[in-house]
């Protein structure tokens, strides 16, 4: 099995208005990632690539095979401050 690089584990947020409802209420942000990523995959690269940490992520399949991660952060770190930091808000 081929080991993915966080860039190619992490594909993109997605922004829609749940999402956007997620970053405010409850600290969490949402990617789209590979198919092929696990839990422990999404964590390491979202903490490599944002510098932040990482509480708990959350995975689902949409029925179109499109896999979204819920990665709610840490307490000491702002998911409206990472959402800015990519664009979002």
């Amino acid at each position: 099995m081929t080991m993915l690089t966080a860039q190619e584990i992490i594909k993109y947020p997605l922004i829609s208005e749940d999402a956007v409802s997620l970053i405010e209420s409850e600290n969490k942000i949402v990617f789209i990632v590979d198919l092929k990523a696990n839990k422990k995959d999404v964590t390491q690269a979202i903490e490599s690539l944002y510098e932040v940490e990482v509480e708990e992520v959350n995975t689902v399949i949409s029925p179109g095979g499109i896999k979204k991660a819920y990665v709610k952060l840490a307490p000491a770190f702002k998911a409206a401050d990472l959402a800015v930091k990519l664009g979002i808000f």
